[in-house]
Order: structure tokens, then sequence, then C-alpha cells
């Protein structure tokens, strides 16, 4: 039985003082674009898992990614929880990310 849709957000502190830490970053950031999350705030991620949580090979990927003294974290959200927060941008509320659409193939 599949489980029900949920958001996947990922989470990162990256340290960026040399060169190589930069490149580091870019690369750990390019990996989770690549794996089709989208930037909700500076080095917060989320993506929307329509069977549910992100699959164990995802999780592996970013795992291996994560540079040298870089700190990640998933985090599942389900679609009610989703719904339910209170987003502000320049002070003004705004409502959260619409659940994406399921395509349909004829």
């Amino acid at each position: 039985m599949p489980s029900d849709p949920m958001w996947a957000v990922v989470m990162f502190d990256l340290p960026t003082q040399t060169k190589t830490q930069r490149r580091n970053y870019t690369k750990f950031r390019n990996l989770i674009l690549d794996l089709g999350f989208c930037q909700m705030q500076y080095s917060v991620y989320q993506k929307y898992c329509i069977s549910g949580p992100l699959p164990d090979s995802t999780v592996k990927e970013i795992k291996a990614g994560v540079p040298p003294q870089g700190h990640v974290r998933i985090m599942h959200v389900t679609d009610r929880q989703w719904a339910a927060t209170i987003c502000f941008s320049n002070a003004t509320e705004e409502t959260p990310e619409e659940t994406p659409t399921q395509l349909a193939f004829f």
C-alpha cells in the first residue's frame, strides 16, 4: 500500500570560508537541485514526494554528498502540516506553496 504524499525538507549549514569549502558548498547545492529540490530559503530546500518519504537511495546520495564539517538535516512533513504553515515575506503573510498536481498521461 503506498504511503501518503509528503514534503521533504533539506536544511544544511556548510562552511564557506575557503575556496575549497565554497566549491564543496556549490557541489552539494547542485546535487540537491539535481535531485529535484527547490529553494525555500537560504540553505533550505523542499521537494514534494507523491509516494511518501524520500527513497533510501536519495537519502544515501545526499549523505554521500555532505562535505567535511557540513551539517545536513532531512525532515518529512505531511500535506496537512505543510498547508498549516504560516509564511511571511516583508512582514506580509503569504500562503504556502500549493501541492503540485499529478500529471495524467493518456
